[in-house]
């Protein structure tokens, strides 16, 4: 990218931003610090190699400011450091869209459980991904792809289910929790460690107590799973959801399971069903 990009604050569109990463040709590339005072670019920007400026640099980008901004895609070169270069490449609290590529990091940014309005996640090849930030809390995602990650279980973290305490509750009443409330869709590929995916219990109390219905991905209409040849078996919840595509490919343990006995043919009609 040429240097003076700063001087076109009017610029509305800028798909891509290509952060070079230093060598003879340093001096006529504009860097992530550049973008600060463009706050007009609104609709998708992808942003390749941010580590090529330096925390700095992209810290001065101010990417929070892109109130228009409702795509935003990172594509990171695997290095270990990411971690705190993520954290200050936050984007607006109204985006809606986000994808994160090659991240070497160990966690995931803390602005992400702030993007509520996002509505699809998708987190590729950060394979030193092992623990998941609770994305159940996330009231309007609807599309989640998670794709080669180091994550080993999905569990209550993952699902962001926090347990209501009786006092905060009426003797006899019901409390409810909601874990993915507009998930329809969800991938999951190349989860090589993936082994449990666990199954949320409802909590009873004793007689006359508070009850606790937990309800997960109530929505789910599509599930992928590919190459997570570790995963033992699905929860009972993703059974019972108002499936109309399951596609389950390269996962051994889940065919020996539920289906090594079943041949299933699915007709325009009716729910597709593909299991490989």
């Amino acid at each position: 990218m040429p240097k003076g990009i700063e001087r076109l604050t009017c610029l509305r569109t800028l798909d891509c931003f290509m952060v070079y990463g230093g060598g003879e040709n340093e001096s006529k590339a504009a860097n992530l610090r550049e973008l600060k005072n463009l706050d007009h670019i609104g609709g998708s920007l992808v942003i390749k190699n941010p580590r090529g400026g330096g925390i700095e640099d992209a810290a001065e980008a101010l990417l929070k400011n892109k109130k228009r901004l409702l795509c935003l895609v990172l594509h990171f070169n695997h290095n270990h450091e990411d971690n705190n270069l993520i954290e200050v490449l936050q984007p607006p609290s109204d985006l809606e869209r986000l994808y994160i590529s090659g991240y070497g990091g160990i966690v995931l940014p803390n602005w992400m459980m702030a993007l509520t309005r996002l509505q699809e996640l998708h987190l590729i090849f950060c394979g030193n991904v092992e623990v998941l930030p609770p994305l159940g809390r996330l009231p309007n995602l609807e599309f989640l792809q998670l794709y080669s990650m180091g994550v080993r279980r999905l569990g209550a973290g993952f699902f962001g289910i926090e347990e209501v305490e009786n006092a905060n509750i009426n003797e006899g009443e019901i409390a409810t929790v909601i874990a993915f409330p507009k998930l329809k869709r969800l991938e999951i590929s190349y989860l090589e460690e993936l082994e449990e995916w666990d199954g949320i219990e409802r909590r009873v109390g004793e007689e006359d107590a508070t009850t606790t219905s937990t309800f997960i991905m109530p929505q789910l209409q599509q599930l992928i799973i590919q190459a997570c040849p570790l995963l033992r078996a699905l929860p009972d919840y993703v059974l019972a959801a108002p499936l109309q595509l399951l596609d389950v490919r390269g996962c051994p343990n889940l065919w020996k399971r539920y289906w090594a006995s079943v041949v299933v043919i699915a007709t325009a009609a009716e729910p597709a069903l593909h299991i490989h």
